[in-house]
């Protein structure tokens, strides 16, 4: 086989796996489909399976996909690879997803969903939640999925791994190993002549072919006598992972050439060696995607390799809308004398950073039922002057994700701001446009998960006059869970700025073949019988690490019996949220719309644990038992009722109000209250651990509002209960989630927008298109619940 016969080959099976897939199929091999650079194919090959890598298809259209999430709003990776799955052919075809990033998850709850509901779709798949902080909690936990991997095999006609067939498929991956090295080592040399593009191709086809094919190849481009390829510019390429070759050939023209690459598809993947062990293969350091690695660690080793290459320029790949890559370019320009560029493709058809994200005049103001509304707005500003004194004093202080943990920081009374709260604040303060462009002035991305990134931009906030309540105090630590992608960057970078502590938990997922839909019937009492005693595990052990950097910050030891009473305060204060959700729900007229229990619930929350907190809650539900009494409603003629799906629009809360006068509309429903009275409470009675119960009550956080299986139909009982005419969803909203209302026979109004960015011609678009919708589909469905004949 000449070096042309060989690369041609690579080339095909790099560019099309389906056919290598069918061809060795049909030649007898057991093969297996994986989605995901952590896969371990080593283990696989010891089970007997021969695995092949699924590549998402070119394509532009995704018919079946966006039939069943709708059009695609983010990267078009996800609807290409559903679309893939959703091939017929597919259907008999195992097929194993991991944790490689937060969207697969949710492409196998979404298999598991359509499976659930008898639909048409995949019927052998496995996720494999494989987790990457490189701790020991994360390596037991890799441990025992990897051994319920094996038996998802032998269940799929694989064969029981043993020391002996572990061990062949490492030797193999190890002969595969030494012949990549050794041919990247003599392209460095400039003794072959292979460009970046060839050596992208080979990298891949490694997880393609089988290994005795590809070591065939690879030993006669070996030998190839070509003269080495001349470069006028030399290249060393990060960020994304391309999934196809198109980048680098776009790149490599003119004499430019790429030397080497640090991304998950590329020939980094070859540095490490072969895992020895099952011990090795569960090493959440091995293989760890980019999105799962500190960025300073993977900049400082890309610039040790690109020097080492001799590379004269570092690109950051951002790709298909990738929001973990634009993180990496402050790194890299921070620690390097290299030449870094980002190379973004496709190119946004809008400019990435909107300048001026809010309205040009100021929105009339919400109009207020509550008293306790205006109580609860006046403890805030104490609370936070308060916060802001200690901290001056000398006091620590913590930022913390909403969907981490902050009952252990209450239980050392060390003071602490919700993230989302702040982001709350700065949209009220009409502040966002601001603090966008603070962070695009310090080289950091300004259109990344933008609500979740206030806090970082309030460490470049130097104009008091202008920042929102005085400004955010320098936190000293930062904890949150690495529930999508970008959320490590976001908090190592906040950490970086601020010299702070971080701790980032991790985030599994449940990756049963079925699960309970009717969640909040059992988790408030029955959580450690419906979550897996792993999960539970793996929390407890972080939260006993934060617990251990808190003691030696503080100096104080943890206070079992006050974290103890902690707990009772939060489940009583959930109680009163859940029976002031039942009222609102059976009610007619509404005695309140979500503009009075949107902040009635969450100002409290952010003190959840409190004995004020809990008094607040209480104070909510009997105010508005005193409405229900007495027969007062939002308004006199009540004729719509609406749900609000997703965040909630702090900046603009009359928005809500708007047709209430005009059309008898109330926003009936929004997922504040709701989910504080049903995702919250977690008993530890019988003698259970508070900490477990703690730690059941984060796991599912987020799984409510946005994970199949669990959000649509959560959803639809709400709407059933709350006697909702027709629900209106932002662009953050789960598409399993508008899916199951509309086949639930509830109206929904897609606004396509997210709660953070919006502006006065945006209101103007939404408030014509709400009109429409209460006129029209929701309207319709309002007459018929109230017996009214058109």
């Amino acid at each position: 086989m000449s070096a042309a016969d060989a690369l041609a080959a690579i080339g095909a099976a790099y560019r099309d796996p389906d056919v290598i897939a069918q061809r060795l199929t049909a030649g007898g091999a057991r093969v297996i489909r994986t989605i995901g650079s952590d896969a371990p194919d080593a283990l696989l090959r010891a089970a007997g399976f021969t695995p092949v890598r699924v590549v998402p298809p070119s394509v532009d259209a995704t018919p079946r996909a966006d039939a069943l999430i709708g059009k695609p709003t983010g990267r078009l990776r996800t609807h290409r690879l559903l679309e893939w799955l959703l091939e017929p052919s597919q259907a008999d075809t195992p097929i194993l997803i991991t944790r490689a990033d937060s969207q697969q998850p949710q492409l196998f709850a979404a298999l598991r969903e359509l499976r659930r509901l008898g639909e048409p779709g995949p019927r052998r798949f496995a996720m494999l939640d494989l987790l990457h902080q490189p701790r020991a909690s994360s390596r037991r936990y890799n441990r025992h999925r990897l051994a319920q991997l094996g038996d998802w095999l032998v269940e799929q006609g694989g064969n029981p791994v043993s020391d002996a067939s572990l061990s062949a498929g490492i030797d193999a991956e190890t002969r595969l190993r030494t012949h990549i090295l050794a041919l990247q080592a003599r392209r460095s040399a400039a003794k072959l002549s292979l460009s970046g593009t060839d050596m992208l191709r080979i990298a891949g086809a490694c997880a393609t072919l089988p290994i005795a094919e590809m070591i065939g190849h690879l030993e006669a481009i070996f030998a190839d006598p070509a003269a080495p390829l001349k470069a006028s510019r030399r290249l060393w390429l990060t960020g994304t992972a391309p999934e196809d070759d198109r980048v680098y050939a776009e790149l490599e023209r003119d004499g430019v050439i790429i030397v080497g690459d640090s991304h998950d598809w590329g020939v980094s993947r070859f540095r490490l060696a072969p895992s020895a062990t099952l011990d090795d293969l569960a090493d959440p350091e091995r293989l760890a995607p980019l999105a799962a690695r500190s960025l300073a660690d993977a900049a400082r080793t890309t610039i040790a390799a690109a020097r080492e290459a001799a590379a004269d320029t570092i690109v950051n790949l951002i790709l298909d809308g990738d929001e973990v890559a634009p993180w990496l370019s402050s790194q890299l320009r921070g620690h390097t004398s290299f030449i870094v560029e980002e190379h973004v493709w496709p190119m946004p058809a809008l400019p990435l950073t909107r300048p001026n994200a809010v309205a040009a005049t100021r929105p009339e103001r919400s109009r207020k039922l509550l008293r306790v509304a205006a109580d609860f707005g006046t403890f805030q500003r104490a609370w936070f002057a308060d916060v802001r004194a200690k901290v001056a004093d000398g006091a620590l202080f913590a930022v913390v994700n909403a969907n981490a943990p902050q009952e252990i920081l209450r239980a050392f009374d060390l003071p602490f701001v919700v993230n989302q709260w702040w982001a709350s604040i700065v949209a009220a303060k009409r502040q966002s446009g601001r603090y966008r462009r603070l962070l695009a002035e310090h080289g950091l991305p300004a259109d990344v998960e933008a609500y979740s990134t206030q806090a970082l931009a309030a460490a470049f906030d130097d104009d008091p006059e202008a920042a929102p309540w005085g400004g955010l105090p320098t936190p000293d630590f930062v904890y949150a869970i690495a529930a999508s992608d970008p959320t490590p960057a976001i908090f190592e970078a906040m950490a970086e700025h601020a010299h702070a502590a971080h701790f980032i938990y991790e985030r599994t997922v449940d990756p049963r073949p079925a699960i309970a839909t009717r969640w909040w019937e059992v988790m408030p009492d029955d959580w450690d019988v419906a979550l897996e005693a792993e999960r539970i595990d793996l929390l407890v052990d972080e939260l006993r690490a934060v617990i251990s950097q808190l003691e030696t910050a503080t100096g104080r030891a943890f206070d079992l019996p006050r974290f103890r009473e902690i707990l009772d305060l939060v489940n009583e204060q959930e109680d009163y949220y859940r029976a002031t959700r039942d009222l609102i729900a059976r009610t007619v007229p509404a005695p309140i719309s979500i503009v009075d229990s949107m902040p009635a619930t969450m100002v409290p929350q952010w003190h959840r644990g409190s004995a004020w907190a809990r008094d607040a809650a209480r104070a909510f539900h009997d105010e508005v038992a005193a409405r229900v009494a007495t027969g007062e409603g939002v308004v006199r003629d009540e004729k719509v009722r609406l749900m609000w799906v997703g965040r909630g629009l702090w900046s603009e809360t009359s928005f809500y109000q708007r047709w209430e006068d005009s059309h008898g509309a109330v926003f009936v429903w929004s997922m504040y209250l709701a989910l504080a009275a049903d995702g919250y409470i977690r008993r530890f009675d019988r003698g259970r651990d508070p900490l477990r119960a703690l730690a059941a009550r984060f796991l599912t956080m987020g799984d409510e509002l946005r994970m199949p299986s669990w959000a649509g139909p959560w959803h639809v009982h709400e709407a059933k209960t709350h006697q909702v005419d027709g629900a209106v969803a932002l662009a953050d909203a789960d598409p399993f989630t508008v899916r199951a209302l509309v086949d639930a026979g509830i109206p929904v109004l897609e606004l396509g927008v997210d709660n953070f960015s919006l502006q006065a011609d945006d209101l103007d678009r939404l408030n014509a298109r709400v009109t429409s919708f209460i006129e029209g589909a929701a309207g319709a469905r309002a007459a018929a619940r109230r017996g009214i004949v058109a």
